[in-house]
Formats: structure tokens, sequence, C-alpha cells
């Protein structure tokens, strides 16, 4: 197979063919209809919006449409050359898949200790290196969460000038705690996320609020997680201080006393084996499997090559395209892990109207995507191309180095959040639709797939990917561009979303199971 590396004539050549055996090309701008398309020797029969597909040789019906050389979906009726490909004409099936388990598995060339890159972190006593210096508020079940939201905007902008070194106070509130399962996963599910979130080095101290009745239980939840209670750890237990004021009262001196210890802290040169990254993509277009996310994928592999982690997630939406994956699994074992998890995903979304059945969003259809399975074929290409070293379930601790994956939703914000409980101390979400998104503690850097969307949305997005299809920039200078960027937000400089304040709300652990 061969895959186009965008050298092309990039600033004529309205189309991208993606591969030799492809059926498909890719229209990097919108094309009006009866546009000759010179070096495939066909014309448009119609008009063909940026991100979409042309057929480039006649499709039977029921033939498989071709992209990157992959099944996207079958034709539903006989297509012409030059006709527009999308949803309406491109049937969702089953796609026959070989896992090969390993079969592609080769170890990454680490870098020496002494040659890798450095950014300057924050070194905590247990080891662990923080990008960020933040006091966290968090909540064992909502009835609690007025009281913590109330400590935290106590120290607002102007109060916590007092504290240089600390970049904030953070409220995290969820919507659960009571009213749900005991034992299994959802308590499970949520208590690993806040412990997570709790214990992760880009938190300096946390204060715990709770009702004192829910089924969360404070102590239990602490006992559970080996979390203990100390200058830098505070429960406050509503029903036992005396109520709303007092447990406001009791949370606003307990962070005066952390945030007289976090301000201590001082950046320091720390080795990029320290990152660790969280990939998401959101808003996704046509163009987003072609620029941002393969770019991605290429400053992953560079991180990977310093000794960083990369986290791949959102199960749903690597469905159809899960074996790329398993073939490069450091063993069989990790392989099926990942096929387990999808399995338990086809079982949960049986029937229903989810994406993993068919059918994306309708900004994504919007975008040039007919399907999940060709969403599915670019978010993948977030993972780059060294072997895949570990499977975690949603946020377990993320231990292993290199490329891993986490069971989570395609929902971003959940997502997201189960990546952070797992230790990212970055995000980096690519959007072609233009996501909003921003997150605490380890802030967000977006990328944008293409120039039009970055232009109208810069106060958001930190990188145009589009670039690469504007013909400004090789898919290997922007991945190396997007590391260096990773570096910087590492190091302190503010990303788009947080110079906008994004992403104290979208703090939201995966609300799995019953409530009742």
């Amino acid at each position: 197979m061969t895959v186009t590396t965008l050298e092309q004539d990039r600033t004529s050549a309205p189309v991208l063919r993606l591969s030799t055996g492809d059926n498909i090309v890719v229209a990097i701008r919108e094309i009006p209809g009866g546009t000759e398309l010179s070096e495939e020797g066909v014309t448009t029969r119609e008009k063909v919006p940026q991100g979409h597909k042309v057929a480039t040789r006649p499709i039977q019906a029921g033939a498989p449409i071709l992209k990157f050389e992959t099944v996207i979906g079958y034709a539903a009726h006989d297509i012409m050359p030059g006709d527009w490909l999308h949803s309406h004409n491109i049937r969702f099936d089953a796609v026959e898949k070989d896992y090969a388990f390993a079969r592609d598995y080769r170890p990454t060339d680490i870098l020496p200790e002494g040659e890798r890159a450095q950014f300057q972190g924050i070194r905590r006593a247990n080891g662990k290196v923080g990008t960020r210096n933040y006091i966290g508020l968090f909540v064992t079940v909502n009835c609690s969460a007025t009281v913590a939201r109330k400590i935290a905007n106590y120290f607002d902008e102007e109060r916590i000038e007092e504290w240089p070194n600390v970049d904030g106070v953070i409220p995290f509130i969820h919507e659960s705690g009571c009213g749900m399962e005991l034992t299994g996963e959802p308590m499970d599910l949520l208590r690993r996320t806040l412990a997570g979130y709790i214990r992760h080095p880009n938190m300096a101290g946390a204060v715990v609020c709770s009702l004192g009745c829910e089924r969360n239980n404070l102590m239990q939840f602490f006992e559970e997680q080996s979390l203990a209670e100390g200058k830098m750890l505070r429960g406050i237990t509503m029903q036992h201080v005396g109520g709303t004021a007092r447990a406001i009262a009791d949370g606003k001196a307990a962070v005066r006393e952390m945030l007289e210890e976090a301000n201590k802290v001082r950046r320091e040169p720390c080795s990029a084996e320290h990152i660790t990254i969280g990939m998401q993509c959101g808003g996704s277009d046509g163009l987003s499997g072609l620029t941002a996310n393969p770019a991605l994928g290429h400053a992953a592999d560079i991180l990977i090559r310093n000794g960083g982690t990369a986290i791949l997630s959102e199960t749903p939406e690597i469905f159809g395209v899960e074996h790329l994956l398993t073939r490069r699994a450091r063993s069989e074992t990790i392989g099926r892990k990942l096929v387990e998890r999808m399995d338990w995903w086809l079982d949960h979304t049986k029937g229903k109207d989810t994406q993993i059945n068919g059918v994306v969003s309708p900004g994504n259809q919007a975008g040039g995507l007919a399907n999940v399975l060709e969403k599915s074929l670019g978010g993948a290409k977030k993972g780059g191309t060294t072997g895949l070293m570990e499977v975690y379930r949603y946020a377990e601790p993320v231990t292993e180095k290199g490329l891993v994956f986490m069971d989570t939703p395609g929902f971003d914000p959940v997502s997201a959040t189960g990546q952070i409980a797992g230790g990212a101390n970055l995000i980096c979400f690519t959007t072609g639709r233009g996501s909003c998104f921003g997150s605490y503690p380890s802030p967000t850097i977006k990328l944008a797939s293409n120039t039009p969307m970055f232009t109208r949305m810069e106060e958001d997005m930190d990188i145009n990917c589009g670039q690469i299809v504007d013909g400004e920039m090789s898919l290997e200078e922007m991945g190396e561009a997007i590391f260096r960027k990773i570096l910087a937000i590492a190091s302190g400089e503010k990303s788009k979303s947080e110079a906008l304040g994004v992403g104290e709300e979208e703090f939201a652990p995966w609300p799995i199971g019953v409530t009742g």
C-alpha cells in the first residue's frame, strides 16, 4: 500500500489521493460540479463540500468504499466516477477484521536519558512531575457541591495573587455519589476517578467535601483508595461540622493552609519522559484524519521516543479499525484486552441509537464523515505508529510508558476526565468543526484540522494543522511543532482554553450504572 505524504502540489490540486488502492479522493476545499480532476481523469458530477469524498472509478452496489485502503462502508447503489460520496450513498455494515495479534509489534527505540527533550516541570515528593500547581475542591456526592464551589470561588483571581506559584483553586463537581449502585463498577469507577484527580501530579492539595449520609461515604472512600488525611488532604463532612456555613468556613481555612505550602514549589528542568498526554478528537471533519490526527500521532511518536506516554481512548470511535491496533499490540494478551472492551461496548449499546451502531453526529456528517467506520479510521491516527503497550479500564492509573489505550466513551469531557484521572498531565485535542474544550488540572492544547475554522475560532485554537493541506507545512513538520507546543505548555505557557478559563465544568466522571 502506498499512502500519500501530502507532498503533492496542494495549493492547486483540489483533492487528495490517500492511497493507490483507494476508489475515492478527498476534497481539500469545496469543488463545484463539472470540475475536471486531471490527476484522476474524472469530472465532478455535482458540488463536493470540503472534507467530503469523490468517487474515482465505477463502484457497483454492495462493493466496498476504500479510504487508506480500508473499508469505510459499501456502495448503497451503483456509483459513477465523479460522484459525491457520503452517507446518502455509502451503506454502513459489518466489516471483517483480522486481529493478527502482535504481528506488527516492533519495540520503540527510546532516546538515551541524556538526549531526551526537557521542560520546566514541578517535581512532587513521590517522584511524579506536574505541569500545573492547583488546589482542588472535591465532593463525594452532589449534595455537597455548593459548599465546594463556594469555597473555591472565594479564592478568586484577586485573592490568589498572594500565592503566585499556585495556578488556582478549582472545584471538581459531579452529579453522582448517592442513589447509585454501591458495589461493582459504578462506585468503583467514581472512586478511582476522584482518587486519580486527588493524587494527580498537577494537584498540590485537595479538600474533599461530603454531606455525611451518602452511599459514597467519605471514610470508606479514603480507606478503599488508601488516601490519608494530612496537611495537603482534608475531608469535611457537613453533617458533622454543623452544616453549610460551618463547612464553608472550615474549607476556606484548610485551603489557606494548603496555599502557603503549595506556593513553595518552583519549576525546574525535567525530562519529557514525565509527560503523559491524553489524546482526544471532537467535532471532527473530513480533514481531521488527514491533518490534525496524524500530525498528533507524529507528535506522540516523538514524545514516546523521548520516554513519555500517550493515551489513546474513545473506544466507540475506534470501532471498525481496532484490528489496526491489535496488530501493534506488545502481546496477544494486550490485544485481546482491547477486543474484550470493544465486545463490551457492542453488547452495552445493542439496539441503541449510538454512533458505534453507525450514525455519527450531525456536525461530523456535515464535515464529511459518512459513518463511524470513517470517523474511526481518522481518529485512530492519533495513536501514531509505535507499539500498543497496555490497555486500561476507565480512570485506572496509567503506569506503562509508550502508547497505551484507555477504555472510555466517545463523549469528550467524560473521556478526558478518565485520562486525567489515569495520570495525563496534558490533553491534546484535535477538532475540525471547532470544539471549545478545556480541562483542569491538566491543560488542553487544541489542534484545528483546517485553516478556515482556525481563522474563525483562533481565540480557542492553539495550532492550525490546516497548514498541511494548504501546502505550508509537511505532516512531519506539523508533528514537530505540536511536540514543541507540548513542551512549552507543560513548562507553564497558557493554552488558549486556560486563557479563557474553560475547563471547570468539563470534569465529568462516566455516569455508568443505574440511578435509583
